[in-house]
């Protein structure tokens, strides 16, 4: 029979069933909810269901040690928690913030001693493992080398920073997603309907709105929507009935977040972004802000916001201030790096920064022209002289000759044709840096001086 995992070994020790049955219904219920097989694990179809690498190892029982990584709450400890009532490998589990070496060197003891006698294999569950330090995660490499004991550890870092180099070549790697807005509905209406660990015994008329605001505002943790259903629940008072009504206001207080009129999928997603793009383009630093926070608020996607603001940046402020461009697209790399709610600091940045801004569509107006220009008139060849003249035979053909190089005149300029037709698609503006990008074109065409003489 597989052994459970250690911590309630102990339990199972010193307390009879009925003891053990009290502390469980009295445990939170994100705690009792916890599935004990694969069947009810939800989630994580990336890395999970049939045909996947991590499902055969587990349904064969032939696991290779494991890093486990994501946000919290979207299965790293119910996963091991599944595994080991799978397995037939004695399952410990220690917990890294608390454990120490001493601890860990026993049950590695204790695991060597097993294999060479029973050859029967050890998993040790290592929880929060980013909290030991190298030294620490050191002591494991001998065990885990000669094949002694099998590790699972999960942590809520990128272990690729936060675990030794050799711990890492000898384990798979999973990286473990925040939960979609359905799979988080989909637990919580298991634990309404569950009558042996969930809530299904108490007559809780729950609202698809008050779900979908819990689903929404817990960013994919299904730990802190679970515990969000079950404060609501547990306090919310009775109608005449007698019956719980877990509707949009008592949602509100269980999760402590107020609901924002804002869906991902439709009009006030599009509406919201609409006005941050156009405040941004009107120049309205606060009015950006504002819609900003809404989206931020709601529970948007911080890229996709990150995204909007490179987009205005380089179709409504363009070369009147190049700058913009940069700080957008550095706004962008380091939003995805700090994670919110951080990074609402360099987005809120950006957005103000584009908002200041001088403000040229020149660019834009100028790629739509050229795209029209080759959707709709006659594709032009290339000239002659700017044919690439670097392969062999090229000479032959002619490519290349005539061709004046830039560099070898004065002011690194020479005024030759590079299109055989005379177009004009950017047209730039007397706005902000653009101005001296028009005094340099004209210069070059013999109607001013050149800044930068």
């Amino acid at each position: 029979m597989p052994r459970k995992l250690s911590a309630r070994n102990l339990s199972e020790t010193f307390f009879d069933a009925d003891q053990r049955q009290k502390v469980f219904a009295q445990s939170p219920l994100s705690f009792r909810m916890r599935p004990t097989d694969l069947s009810g694990y939800i989630g994580q179809k990336h890395i999970l269901g049939p045909g996947k690498l991590l499902t055969r190892a587990i349904e064969s029982d032939r696991l290779s040690s494991l890093i486990l990584y994501g946000p919290p709450g979207v299965g790293k400890t119910t996963l091991a928690q599944c595994i080991s009532t799978k397995t037939e490998a004695v399952f410990e589990r220690i917990n890294a913030v608390s454990s120490n070496v001493e601890e860990m060197r026993k049950i590695l003891a204790a695991a060597q001693n097993r294999r060479l006698q029973t050859q029967k294999k050890t998993i040790l569950f290592i929880d929060e493992i980013h909290r030991f330090n190298k030294s620490q995660q050191d002591v494991l490499m001998p065990d885990l080398e000669e094949g002694y004991v099998t590790l699972i550890g999960a942590t809520v870092f990128n272990p690729f920073f936060a675990l030794i180099g050799p711990l890492l070549s000898r384990s798979l790697v999973f990286e473990l997603n925040a939960l979609s807005r359905e799979e988080i509905g989909s637990i919580l209406k298991r634990a309404l309907a569950d009558k042996e660990k969930g809530l299904g015994l108490l007559p809780i008329n729950a609202s698809d709105e008050a779900l979908r605001l819990i689903a929404d505002v817990c960013e994919g943790d299904a730990r802190r929507a679970l515990n969000a259903l079950e404060v609501g629940c547990l306090t919310a008072p009775r109608n005449a009935k007698g019956e719980i009504d877990f509707d949009l206001n008592v949602a509100q207080e269980s999760i402590q977040k107020k609901q924002v009129n804002y869906d991902r999928a439709g009009d006030q997603h599009y509406d919201t972004a609409s006005a941050f793009i156009k405040s941004m383009r009107g120049s309205d630093p606060d009015a950006a802000l504002y819609w900003m926070a809404k989206m931020l608020y709601a529970g948007e996607d911080p890229r996709f916001i990150a995204r909007r603001i490179c987009i205005c940046a380089a179709e409504d402020v363009g070369n009147a201030d190049p700058q913009a461009l940069v700080l957008a697209n550095a706004a962008l790399q380091v939003s995805e790096f700090v994670g919110l709610p951080e990074a609402r600091i360099p987005l809120a940045q950006a957005a103000v920064y584009v908002a200041c801004a001088p403000k040229s569509n020149a660019v834009y107006l100028g790629i739509n022209k050229a795209i029209d220009a080759v959707k709709n008139n006659r594709v032009q060849e290339v000239p002659v002289h700017l044919k690439d003249s670097h392969y062999p035979g090229a000479k032959k053909l002619g490519h290349g000759q005539g061709y004046q190089y830039a560099h070898d005149y004065e002011g690194h300029y020479v005024d030759q044709s590079y299109l055989g037709v005379k177009e004009t698609f950017y047209e730039p503006t007397n706005i902000g840096f653009e101005q001296k990008i028009q005094e340099r074109l004209n210069a070059r065409k013999g109607k001013a001086k050149d800044p930068q003489e």
